[in-house]
């Protein structure tokens, strides 16, 4: 029968599984900079209330709406499925995102080693010797055979007394959360790019599309100006005017179409796939729809709902956690260990209560000098303490900042749409004023490139801006922190390992 454990190592044991309940700790109340208030305006002067309504495409007046929340992913008020679908690809596929998903799992899985410094640590020993000693030491001949079989279980604990377990703990569950909310940054960063890469694409597709137009109406103008030198009407020099207008229209159709593949490259890249796997799209602007109500968070709401300024914030905490670690690292450390067996020179007596056998350790180590390293070490805590909370001021101010930013650039692309959609419409009739007068003979030729070259420009004009107010627009949303909390697979609350107060 194996000998019962003693009383006092079960003893033992109890106190090292309890000890750390009544640990203190060193870490300093986190210091953050003043919340903004939400009655302070996120722009200077007067915020934007309503846009104007410019009419035809990407026209409608956009309001918004101030206190309100993001109900759904931000890119599905486009209402837009070639989007959806592309951003699912984007999300699914992307070595970006992917890459961001590693790293939480790494920060996760040290999380859990971390934890086990909570429990105490066993081992199991097993070790079988025959031995032959010479006799020629004691004076005697011949050698000296043994056997020696051994086995034990060894505990060995680290009470948590200056709450040094906790603290590095408490700093990898907030690496965990910063991990988390780069994942979520970087998401949101590549929905973003995702959808200005494909306003920027059918923006210049229909550029491209407004220019071979325009070469056509060229080459049109062209053969009336020949005709009409032809008749004797007018000199050559002004057929050849025509030709370089016409070559000149010619000559910008190769950068457009240039533009226009790098945008598919890089929509391709974006999506996780090489250029030449993806077919083009083929999106139009026409595809998505304006939205009309913007949700603008209040300005405590945008601090929870950037996942930048989340993870920036899960930096200082961790920091904070360091300040502890360094101080805890003047107090001393202390280890326990208790280990219990069997010791025997033959099988058939290893299970006697003869040959048990146990020890019990305590060991305490308090530094007395180690040439200021200590001190420097506190230093070097705190001080990255304040990096990470200047960075976090930083960050704050930069989204602010870029929600600043987009909400005046909502209000006036709207205005630019409407004031292009007018110059478009006068240019239009003035173009088709010119064209006229000038079959009847009325007018100069100089006066017909003028009214073209104003046409030209201010339908090139008018596509730009009508892009420009879908990109804003998905600026401003994503600068809001782009609705990543009603994704259905969201769940930041979770986090590994144990939790100790």
């Amino acid at each position: 029968m194996h000998k019962p454990l003693p009383k006092s190592i079960a003893v033992i044991v109890v106190l090292m599984l309890g000890s750390s309940l009544a640990a203190c700790s060193f870490e300093p109340k986190l210091r953050v900079p003043p919340a903004p208030s939400d009655k302070m305006s996120y722009t200077a002067g007067q915020s934007p209330q309503k846009t104007v309504a410019p009419g035809g495409l990407a026209g409608k007046a956009q309001s918004l709406q101030y206190g309100t929340e993001l109900h759904e992913e931000w890119w599905k008020l486009f209402r837009s499925k070639a989007l959806d679908t592309l951003i699912a690809t984007g999300l699914k596929n992307s070595p970006t995102i992917a890459a961001a998903q590693a790293q939480m799992r790494e920060a996760q899985a040290a999380a859990k080693a971390n934890a086990s410094i909570f429990y105490p640590q066993i081992t199991g020993n097993l070790q079988a010797n025959r031995s032959k000693v010479t006799g020629a030491t004691f004076g005697g001949n011949g050698g000296i055979h043994y056997s020696l079989i051994n086995s034990s279980i060894g505990v060995s604990y680290y009470p948590d007394i200056f709450g040094v377990n906790r603290l590095v703990y408490r700093n990898s569950e907030e690496l965990v959360k910063y991990q988390q909310w780069e994942l979520e940054a970087a998401k949101l960063t590549l929905t973003g790019n995702i959808v200005t890469t494909a306003v920027d694409e059918a923006a210049t597709e229909e550029q491209i599309q407004a220019t071979r137009a325009i070469i056509a109406k060229e080459k049109n103008l062209l053969e009336l100006t020949q005709n009409q030198y032809q008749a004797g009407a007018i000199d050559y020099s002004t057929v050849m005017t025509q030709k370089g207008q016409m070559a000149s229209e010619l000559a910008t159709l190769p950068p457009l179409e240039q533009q226009l593949a790098v945008y598919r490259h890089e929509l391709a890249i974006l999506i996780g796939a090489f250029p030449a796997n993806v077919k083009p799209q083929n999106f139009t602007i026409s595809e998505l729809k304006l939205p009309e109500k913007i949700p603008v968070s209040l300005p405590s709401k945008l601090l929870q709902q950037r996942p930048d300024i989340r993870a920036v914030m899960a930096q200082m905490k961790a920091a904070n956690a360091q300040i502890g670690e360094a101080r805890a690292q003047f107090y001393p450390t202390v280890q326990l260990s208790a280990s219990f067996g069997d010791a025997a020179s033959h099988p058939g007596i290893f299970f006697d209560p003869v040959s048990s056998i146990w020890s019990l350790v305590g060991a305490m180590s308090q530094p007395i000098f180690e040439g200021g390293k200590l001190e420097a070490q506190k230093a070097e805590a705190h001080a990255a303490y304040d990096v990470t909370y200047a960075n976090y001021r930083s960050t704050i101010l930069n989204a602010f900042d870029q929600v600043a930013n987009g909400l005046r650039a909502v209000e006036h692309d709207a205005q630019t749409l409407a004031a292009q959609r007018e110059a478009l419409q006068a240019s239009r009739e003035a173009l088709k004023l010119a064209q006229a007068s000038y079959r009847a003979g009325a007018t100069d030729y100089l006066t017909l490139l003028t009214a073209e070259v104003q046409y030209n420009t201010a339908k090139i004009a008018e596509i730009k801006a009508q892009s420009q107010r879908y990109q804003d627009t998905a600026a401003l949303l994503v600068a809001l922190g782009g609705g990543w909390w009603n994704h259905p697979d969201v769940k930041t609350a979770a986090q590994p390992g144990p939790k100790h107060s």
